[in-house]
């Protein structure tokens, strides 16, 4: 992902009007930091389907440590600019989108063994398995498209023209799939069915859509954007709202048991938002994290979140950019109460 991180930490506070609703994560804070001596940048992470693995993308490869101990449970190695993880639970699959490389890696999700490699478009970002289609798909950053791959025949089968940046993808489970367009400020609908494109919706005045989640119940989606959180209603892509966030967002999530957004900010804060309803939502809370943790990971069973960043080296006065990360710095936050 290519946004750009702030230089100081700062802790972005805002007035907001919060409501004190009991099933409200408030009071969160980083409560274990996992170190993770290896070199090479990161983007996304995620908790496995099976034992309690967390799969983070750190250069050249993918480090699988145990989600409550941090301890090394292996890796997944020649995935160089790996960005995403995303899993086939009916097939025993996961899958890395490897940027530099244009390509899927394939792995079995019980021994973490490569399977094969798959070819996709250009610069493979954001992965998912998409219920419906029972597919798996890339947003590829260079090429404006998705790659649709066959994870039980692990081919490519199809890809779609999105008309600009394709970010992050969503999916609804029920035939929609919703594509944050960076570099449009919109969101596209697909039907995936057809995987045929049916709408783009301009979510002006968001500015550099990154992170999308989904409440399916109140089908609002998430965009997080250059300081706010546009919330979208997934029936039509009218903006229903837009909430102040900090600087940096890389990522959102959505819990959808206790009704809250989170937006990770690069800047170094988690801003936590309330879904009081399908139309108002209310910031909780500005959670310090750390300065470069701009993407987001929840586990829906523990409702525990993984932020991955590293110690970052101070930029000059004018310097443009994301700082320079310390040598053997890297290592995920781990936030809850």
């Amino acid at each position: 992902m290519n946004k750009l991180i702030t230089a100081l930490l700062a802790t972005y506070t805002m007035a907001s009007g919060t409501i004190a609703f009991a099933q409200q994560p408030k009071g969160l804070h980083v409560i274990k930091t996992f170190h993770i001596a290896s070199g090479g940048g990161w983007d996304y992470l995620a908790p496995g389907p099976v034992n309690d693995w967390l799969y983070v993308s750190h250069g050249t490869q993918v480090n699988i440590i145990n989600k409550n101990t941090g301890d090394s449970v292996g890796i997944i190695e020649n995935t160089t600019g790996v960005h995403g993880i995303a899993f086939d639970v009916a097939e025993g699959k996961g899958f890395t989108s490897n940027g530099r490389l244009n390509t899927v890696t394939v792995f079995d999700i019980n021994t973490n063994k490569v399977i094969t490699q798959v070819p996709t478009g250009q610069n493979p970002d954001a992965i998912l398995y998409e219920p419906f289609s029972k597919k798996i798909i890339t947003c590829n950053g260079r090429s404006n498209n998705l790659s649709i791959i066959d994870p039980v025949l692990n081919k490519l089968v199809d890809s779609i023209a999105v008309g600009g940046k394709p970010e992050t993808a969503v999916s609804d489970d029920a035939g929609k799939l919703f594509v944050n367009i960076e570099d449009k400020n919109e969101i596209v609908e697909i039907d995936t069915k057809t995987f045929k494109v049916l709408n783009h919706w301009s979510i002006a005045p968001g500015d550099g859509p990154t992170g999308l989640s989904l409440d399916k119940q109140t089908r609002r989606l998430f965009a997080g954007c250059e300081k706010l959180l546009m919330v979208v209603d997934a029936n039509n892509g009218k903006v229903v709202a837009k909430v102040p966030i900090g600087d940096g967002c890389d990522g959102t999530a959505f819990d959808p048991a206790t009704k809250t957004v989170y937006t990770s900010n690069g800047e170094g804060t988690l801003t936590v938002i309330h879904e009081d309803n399908a139309d108002k939502f209310s910031v909780v809370e500005n959670v310090v994290t750390k300065r470069g943790a701009r993407t987001i990971a929840l586990d829906n069973l523990s409702h525990l979140i993984y932020l991955p960043t590293a110690d970052l080296e101070p930029m000059a006065a004018g310097e443009k950019g994301r700082p320079k990360m310390k040598a053997g710095s890297f290592q995920v936050l781990v936030v809850g109460k």
